[in-house]
């Protein structure tokens, strides 16, 4: 069985892979930046890691030991039209949902390297591949992780390091409606937002998710690229199929 660290394991996605695998004989290493909330998480280490700073990275890769595999999932979004939503968000998602993940990928990946074996699995989204109004930030961030991941990809192959990128669609993971909202008072983007719902379409589960991660470690030769659902599916199938000279949008909203 693999040594699994995991990004983000207190709610949400993350703590639904850190179930699955331990339930599947893995030896997983939760992580969280309050290592109080993985108290009840029935794994083998549970460790403080926030992914935007470097000392509490290089600590955390002290204490985990050897790594076989890396799931990178700490992330968060938020709402907002791109004309006035606030810079120090967009640096903020940036160095979470992205740079966080080089951040750690940079803590476990030497040792992979020399052992000549590894894995990187990135929780991205469908937004990885196409954006939704009101959420570019979040695509941004997710257009960027791909980027990186695809690099890495290349990178590290010849040193026997696989890399996978995982991606849902909606799910039911309470993100969405944790999200910060950046709306001034009679904004004439609000009835965008309010349209929002019809984008997002049907949702899975955090389990869904999990199940496809676990598999995915377990899997001798996993592909790139690993849509999640039904869903999520066709929205990747439907972007394949577009044009590109003009913005895609799976669903047509009157606003």
């Amino acid at each position: 069985m693999s040594s699994v660290l995991i990004t983000g394991a207190s709610r949400g996605i993350g703590r639904a892979i850190a179930v699955e695998l331990a339930r599947r004989g893995h030896r997983v290493i939760a992580t969280a930046r309050h290592p109080e909330d993985l108290a009840d998480l029935p794994v083998d280490q549970r460790l403080r890691l926030d992914v935007t700073d470097q000392e509490s990275v290089d600590q955390a890769m002290k204490d985990a030991g050897d790594i076989d595999v890396l799931i990178s999932n700490a992330g968060d979004t938020v709402r907002a039209p791109l004309e006035s939503v606030p810079l120090a968000e967009a640096d903020r998602l940036f160095q979470l949902n992205t740079l966080g993940a080089l951040r750690v990928v940079q803590g476990v990946l030497p040792a992979m390297r020399e052992r000549g074996a590894g894995r990187l699995i990135f929780i991205s989204s469908v937004q990885g591949r196409l954006v939704l109004p009101m959420i570019g930030l979040y695509g941004a961030s997710k257009w960027a992780l791909e980027a990186l991941a695809e690099t890495l990809a290349i990178e590290t192959r010849h040193f026997g390091v696989k890399v996978s990128l995982v991606q849902p669609g909606a799910v039911s993971s309470g993100g969405a409606e944790r999200a910060s909202v950046f709306l001034r008072e009679g904004d004439p983007y609000a009835p965008l937002l309010n349209a929002l719902s019809a984008l997002r379409g049907e949702s899975i589960t955090p389990e869904d998710v999990a199940r496809t991660v676990a598999d995915t470690v377990e899997n001798a030769e996993p592909p790139l690229r690993i849509p999640v659902g039904a869903p999520a599916e066709r929205l990747l199938a439907a972007r394949k199929q577009a044009p590109e000279d003009a913005p895609f949008l799976a669903t047509q909203i009157d606003w």
